[in-house]
């Protein structure tokens, strides 16, 4: 038997509401996977990514599925909870992913841009030896210094902003993996 304290405060929830006349709705309609591992339709991820968005980071999301009553008493209403997390746990995979792969590129970038950093910083420094002083050795110079520089930009874009983007989509998704969905039947003429 479980007992309730009089004074414990609820515990907030982030609602996301869906209003459904049927199940497959939700779900991408050309997708052959079996239903617990469809994807969802685009609108319907955008639709709860963008009302995620909105929730505060601290809260659990709990995603709240208003369905026809004819619908939600169909064998494929129980099995809507374990498709939305998966769908969801497959997107953070697929973040987590792209994550590696931009490291990855971003490792190869850096080596390559080092490496022609020190390139231009060598013949710029020998264009200064063989030219001597004046206006034309320091514009060759300054060319060899500013090709060097844009060498490195891709990687230095990449580790400095490429990745947080990346990292925060990656939990969300693994936080809507995690959501409680909830079902609930509605009489069709309040749909």
């Amino acid at each position: 038997m479980q007992t309730l304290a009089l004074n414990e405060p609820e515990r907030e929830v982030g609602r996301i509401v869906i209003r459904l006349s049927n199940s497959l709705q939700l779900f991408h309609t050309l997708d052959p996977a079996p239903f617990r591992e469809k994807e969802l339709a685009i609108e319907a991820e955008r639709y709860i990514v963008d009302q995620a968005e909105d929730l505060p980071k601290a809260v659990p999301i709990e995603i709240v599925i208003h369905l026809a009553e004819a619908d939600s008493s169909e064998a494929i209403a129980p099995d809507l909870a374990p498709a939305v997390a998966q769908h969801f746990l497959m997107r953070a995979h697929e973040k987590a992913r792209e994550l590696r792969a931009l490291f990855k590129s971003g490792r190869r970038s850096l080596i390559v841009g080092v490496v022609i950093l020190s390139s231009c910083f060598a013949a710029g420094w020998l264009a200064g030896l063989i030219l001597g002083d004046g206006p034309l050795p320091n514009i060759v110079r300054e060319s060899f210094l500013i090709l060097g520089w844009v060498a490195i930009w891709k990687p230095s874009e990449i580790f400095l902003y490429g990745w947080p983007t990346i990292v925060e989509e990656r939990r969300l998704f693994e936080r809507l993996s995690a959501a409680a969905v909830v079902l609930t039947a509605v009489p069709e003429r309040q749909q």
